[in-house]
Parts: C-alpha cells; structure tokens; sequence
C-alpha cells in the first residue's frame, strides 16, 4: 500500500439507544462505505473507524421507559446495531463503543491534558434540580419552549426545530422529563470549554477548505455569526465517564465531548488488536494523512467546529480534510423518526430484500445536497426496471449467449468495427469517470454513471445483433461477446463499492478464482478475461420484487404510524381556474443568497433571492420551519409578479412556494438538480 496515501475514515457514532433505520444509513454509512470501498481498490492506507455512542442522558432516559439499567440498554442495542450493519455490508475496520475502557481511559486523559494547560475554566452555574427526582436536569431531562423559536418540546440541550444549541436554563416554562414538575434553580459547579477562544482559527480554518460542501461551510457560518461561547464539559450524572478529579463524585464528562474522542479511542484499539499499539499515532499524528468524517447534517457543529476546537486545544492532532455531511433521507414524504414510529429499521429489511438493491437504491436518492426521499414503490422500480431488468438482463443475456454458443469458453476479440472502438472508448472511460466522482464524495451522480454505462452497453448488445452473425459473420459475434463480457467484468469492480455482494457473484460467476477485492483499481483498464476462461454457475444476479410484496409494506408503515391521514384529511379543492389564469401566474426557480430572522417576529424571514441578473427581498413566514442560514444556495420556486406587499415595514416582491403544514409535513418546493436562476416554470 502507498504510504503518500494514508486515510482515517470515521462515520458518525449512532447512539446505542435504539435500532438503526434508513435514514441513519443514507446519512453517513453506506457514503463512508462506498467511499472506503473505492480507496481500498485504490490500495491507499485507510483505516475505516466507528463504534457505539453509549453515554449521555438519551441511553439513561431509555433505560428508565424500559425499565432497566443504562448498561443493559447499550448493550442490547450495540450488538443489534452492530449485526445489523454487518449484514447491509457496511466494512468498518472496527465497531467499537464508547463504554469501553480504553474509550474511558483516552477521554480521561484528554481532559487532563486540556486542564493541565489551563485551557479548561471551573465555573459556578445555576442549573435546574428536580426536587422530586432529586437530580439536576440536564440535557434531555428537561424540556420546555425553546427561547429562540418559541416552539414546545426543545430539550435541554437543542431545539430540534430551529437547531439552536441551548442551555437548560434558557428553556421558557422548563418540566421534568420524568415527573412533569416544575425544577428549581440549584447551583452546582462544571468545567467549561471555552470554544469562543477558538473562533478565529476555527474560521480560517473552514474558509480554507474550498472543497467543502456549502452546506456544511454554511451551517458553520451561521454559527460564527452568532458568535461561540463556553460550553460544559461536564454533567451531574451518574452514567458517563468519571471525572478524573478529586471532589468530582457525580460528575461525569459531558456526552458531547467524549463521543467524538471515539474515533481515537476505536483506533486505539484496532492496533492493539492487530498487534501495533502505536499504529493510532501513525494516523491522528501524522501530517501526511487524509482524515474525513461522514456525519449527517445534524452532527455538523460538533465535527466542524467542537471537535475541531477540542484537536486544536490540544495540540498534535490532525483536523478533518473533509466533512461530506449528508442532509436528510425522508420516508414516503415524512420524516424517519423512531419516536413517531415512522421508520424502516434496518435489521428488519436486510432479512427480508436483496442488501445490494437497498444499497442501489438508497446510492441512487442520496441526500447529498438537499434532503430526498425514500418510498417503498421507488424502491420496488428501481430493483425491477433498473437492476434487474438492465443490469440483470446484459449479464444474463451475455453469459447465457456464451454458455449456449461457446460452450462457455471467452470467445477470442478479432478485428474492431467503429461500433466496438466507441464502445470500448466508453468502457475504458468509466472506472476514471466513476472515480473522480467517488473523490468529489458524489456517490449518487457515480451510481447513476455505472447505471448509464449498462444502458450503453445494452445498446450496443442490440446494434451487434449476435444473434445474426453467429452464423453470418462468427468473428464479429466472438467480438461483440469478448467485449460484453469484458464488459460484465468491468461493471462487477466499478459497481464493487455500492453493489458488493453481487460484484462478487458476479466476478465469479464469469471464471475468475482470485477475489475482486484484489484488484487495483488504477489498472483497471488492463483488466481483461483471459481467452478461453470457463463461466460458471450462471445465475439471475438481481431479484424482482412483486407488488403484494410492496403492499404489505405500505399497509405496515400505515398501521405503524397513519400516514395516510394527511390524504384522507385533506384541505378540499378549490374551485376550478381556466388555464389562462394560470399562465397569469410567474413561477420562477430563485436561488437564495440570503435569510435572517426578522426582529420581533417569531415567523418572518427576510430572504434575498437571486433570479438570474435580478435580484428580489421577499418575506416569508418559515422562521418557525427552519434553520435560516440553512437555506441560503438552495434553490425554490418562487412567484416572481406577486403584486408588492409591506410586512412588519418591509417590503416583500414575491412570494415563497412551500407545503401549507407545519413541522413534519413543512417542505419547501424545491428542484432535485441545480438549474440556471431565474428560469420559468411551467
């Protein structure tokens, strides 16, 4: 392996609170996946690290529904989660948990290490107590309405609705989690990181990686605007990690700031099993590697900013190179969420479908840049018309026309039409086509390239018509059938990171004895099926998926959460318009430039929008639906000739088209690909 090409991948760590759904996968591990898949048939150095976030109030407050302890909890939901992403072919290095004590013993020092320097500050703070529970209420143990967007249910730790990053003691009309009573204000003393220090180099920081997708370097700046602060490192609790001082009892460090040292910890362990304890020194502390952490977009302060901030404060470290966060997979147009029970639980789906067409699928709606959606009739096409009846049918109707013609032996290439020339151009243009997509981390456009390649490739089947010249013309049919068989190989390693298993069946089923896994991605244009190599076991790579089969399905997640309710209670029609009042209508796609909050006002936003080389400022009342600054560079449809109307002294130029519900079933209406501002709708 290449020593220049050294790679530390970690995807986020899943709390070990509850099973793993879809929307955990398509978020941060089947990306990571792909991704580590490639770089090791690139044979670079990489090193593939996660594992089980198993402290912090969640796991404890779980424990109290279920009626038992915190360790049982992390236990239970370890080992599910960790067979589950097992059997959907996620390839960690290791899985590791953060209960475990080389985990404790690493976030113990480095507390120390940071106190020692005297970056750590000790401060008296008031908190809320619960008299009944005789506890301080920290995180989600207490909620309330949140102070900044006025919506209910904001835990003590961060209103889920506008993402804000809280304290418990900001919480308007804050309850216990637990009895619903009021808490008092106790005082209690906590060390605190103070993040604020950090700004400056953490915006130069940021602002030097051009690479980043603007999502994550917006989320950032919207944070920076707002200016850091201190932030706890320590909590009353009794499940965590202790505090590595005298006069400490009860305090355990704070979930937000361990969680993260998983990655090293994990490492830690993986040279200890593989027998170099120094191995994780060699990575974290080298400068010549290539550190990238997968998150979701809902983890992105804490890998672009906190744990950046943390690296820095400590010294020795390297920071992540790149932060491919992932917005949001939707199911059926709702939110994944285990709490309204609207989800599809991985552990369910990965014993009952194909592993490789929920990795085809999910690859191909990746919520890369925006959020996207998974539905089950979706899922169902894309197995059926795209790897089965596309993917499937080139290699089926390739090896079984070998089998039957050529006893299945390679037939020999001869002389090249200016058909064969174009399509081998094509087949020897994918692997570096697919792979600077790979590096750019756009899995979704990488997939659909492979997909748009089979289609070639069936084309050219048909133009060839080997059917025809078996007999009228043997040479050609041996070379149409050496190509698309070469072909077939070419797919099988292409498709390797996103279709692993299938790859496999099929590298083999074409004759090969070594593994796929040992092929060398940078030569793989010299990769070529030896003459006269025998096919074996040949066999439909891609099942299809029958309707009742879909049903059942839908009939679940209906009888799992109503999910039709908001079709049956639907807002009637209203009365029927002649077209030409439609064409009265302007709907224009508009990109937004910026969106800040509006001064008392709890539901006005002030956008810029750009159309174009015209820019417009509209009002729109969203500022309860979403995180401002995580609109600005998504583009939405806008109506561009609303007549001009003032709201709280502002002037508005037109109006923003979203979903008339709120919360879950809020959405703004927006494009599923980048097209020149100001264009029309029609």
């Amino acid at each position: 392996m290449s020593e220049s090409k050294k790679h530390i991948v970690t995807a986020a760590l899943p709390y070990a609170n509850g099973r793993l759904h879809l929307g955990h996968i398509a978020g941060a591990y089947l990306p990571s996946d792909i991704y580590v898949r490639y770089k090791r048939l690139k044979k670079e150095n990489i090193i593939f690290v996660c594992g089980s976030d198993e402290h912090g109030v969640a796991i404890t407050i779980s424990a109290i529904k279920e009626k038992t302890t915190p360790k049982a909890i992390v236990d239970k939901y370890h080992e599910k989660n960790k067979i589950a992403f097992q059997k959907m072919g996620i390839s960690f290095d290791i899985y590791s948990r953060t209960s475990n004590q080389i985990h404790h013993k690493t976030s113990q020092e480095f507390f120390l290490e940071l106190n020692k320097k005297g970056i750590l500050v000790e401060k008296t703070e008031s908190q809320l107590y619960c008299e009944n529970d005789k506890m301080f209420l920290s995180d989600r143990f207490v909620e309330g309405t949140c102070p900044k967007c006025k919506s209910e249910g904001a835990r003590g730790d961060q209103c889920e609705n506008c993402g804000s990053w809280l304290n418990p003691t900001e919480l308007i009309s804050p309850k216990c989690k637990l009895c619903s009573n009021k808490p008092i204000i106790k005082s209690t003393k906590h060390f605190y990181f103070p993040l604020g220090r950090f700004q400056n180099e953490l915006e130069k920081y940021v602002s030097s990686k051009k690479n980043w997708k603007p999502n994550v370097k917006n989320y950032c700046n919207g944070w920076f605007k707002e200016k850091l602060g201190d932030r706890a490192v320590t909590r009353d609790l009794e499940w965590g990690i202790k505090v590595p001082l005298n006069n400490a009892d009860g305090k355990v460090l704070y979930v937000w700031f361990e969680a993260v040292l998983g990655y090293i910890s994990a490492t830690k362990e993986f040279g200890e099993k593989i027998g170099d304890p120094n191995l994780w020194k060699n990575y974290w502390q080298d400068p010549s590697t290539t550190y990238t952490a997968f998150i979701g977009k809902d983890n992105i302060v804490f890998h672009a900013i906190v744990f950046p901030a943390m690296l820095m404060a400590h010294g020795n470290y390297l920071l992540p190179q790149n932060i491919p966060a992932n917005e949001f997979l939707n199911l059926e147009g709702g939110k994944f969420s285990k709490s309204r029970n609207n989800a599809i639980y991985l552990e369910d789906v990965v014993e009952k479908y194909s592993v490789d067409a929920l990795r085809y699928t999910l690859a191909s709606i990746l919520p890369e840049t925006k959020d996207s959606d998974f539905y089950w009739k979706d899922f169902q096409a894309r197995t059926n018309n795209e790897l089965a009846d596309i993917y499937g049918n080139f290699i089926n109707r390739t090896t079984t026309f070998i089998q039957k013609n050529f006893n299945s032996k390679i037939p020999a290439v001869g002389a090249l039409s200016s058909e064969d020339k174009n399509f081998l151009k094509e087949l020897n243009d994918l692997p570096q086509k697919v792979g600077d997509l790979f590096e750019k981390f756009k899995f979704r456009d990488a997939n659909n390239q492979i997909m748009d390649f089979v289609r070639i490739a069936n084309k050219y089947f048909n133009d060839s018509m080997p059917w025809k010249t078996l007999n009228s013309h043997p040479e050609k049919c041996k070379t149409t059938l050496n190509n698309c068989i070469n072909a077939v190989q070419m797919l099988a390693v292409v498709f390797f990171p996103i279709l692993p298993d299938s790859s496999k069946k099929i590298w083999k089923m074409i004759g090969n004895n070594s593994d796929i896994e040992n092929i060398n991605w940078n030569e793989i244009n010299n990769l070529k099926v030896d003459i006269n190599q025998t096919l074996v076991e040949i066999q439909i790579p891609f099942s299809k998926i029958e309707d009742n089969v879909i049903q059942e399905e839908l009939n679940k997640l209906e009888n799992q959460n109503n999910v039709d309710i908001q079709i049956k209670e639907m807002v009637p029609i209203k009365p029927i318009i002649s077209f030409e009042d439609f064409q009265k209508v302007d709907l224009r796609v508009a990109t937004i430039l910026s969106c800040e909050n509006i001064p008392k006002s709890k539901k006005l936003v002030k956008l810029e929008v750009e159309l174009g080389n015209l820019k417009k400022q509209i009002i729109a009342g969203i500022a309860q639906e979403v995180e401002p600054s995580s609109l600005v560079g998504k583009q939405v449809v806008i109506v561009a000739n609303l007549q001009v109307a003032t709201l709280m002294g502002l002037e508005s130029q037109g109006m923003v088209l979203t979903t008339a519900g709120t919360n879950d079933t809020f959405a703004l209406v927006s494009l599923n690909k980048n097209v020149p501002s100001g264009i029309n709708i029609k």
